[in-house]
């Protein structure tokens, strides 16, 4: 089975994630929420180390439930920086609880994180490979920067927007490779 190339051989965890989530079009908020805070904690870091540490980030962010997290007072923070088995990042810390009280902002405004994020596209899959950043990466990282949110570089958006399937950049050996075709015009 041919996958990516950036996928490293043999890595299980990697490769499950890659076959069953990234780059699949995801609209469930939570889900979303979760991907948005562990990609925030991936900038400057390998998306593999993230991997190994989802479990525990799940178990810590008490499953990612966006309401606990915008709640977090100083004796929360500590507790996460003593936390061995995440990313103990002062900065990132308390960036995740400022960020998930602007996205509930942004909940309100939109009516959910799925409408925020598919906004950006009208609701449609952009198929690219080889990009780190696009007009959509820029765009949504202006916003989300003019809002407050730390750790939202365009380069940080384009892979959170891979992630979520917002934009597919399965390379075309892949057997995952799939690009919509647009009805012809007579």
């Amino acid at each position: 089975m041919t996958r990516c190339s950036w996928l490293p051989e043999g890595d299980k965890l990697y490769e499950n994630y890659h076959d069953h989530e990234w780059g699949r079009p995801l609209h469930d908020d939570h889900k979303l929420y979760e991907m948005f805070v562990l990609e925030l904690f991936q900038a400057g870091l390998s998306w593999r180390i993230i991997l190994g540490k989802r479990e525990a980030f799940r178990e810590a962010y008490d499953d990612f439930d966006i309401n606990k997290v915008a709640c977090y007072d100083e004796k929360k923070v500590d507790e996460l920086m003593q936390n061995k088995a995440i990313i103990r990042s002062l900065n990132k810390i308390k960036a995740s609880i400022s960020n998930s009280k602007i996205i509930l902002t942004i909940i309100k405004e939109y009516g959910s994180f799925n409408n925020y994020i598919w906004s950006f596209t009208n609701n449609q899959v952009i198929y690219e490979v080889g990009q780190t950043t696009n007009a959509i990466s820029d765009a949504m990282s202006k916003d989300l920067k003019k809002r407050g949110v730390k750790y939202a570089g365009s380069v940080t958006i384009y892979s959170f927007l891979q992630a979520v399937g917002v934009i597919n950049s399965h390379e075309e050996d892949c057997f995952l490779y799939h690009r919509e075709k647009k009805p012809e015009v007579e």
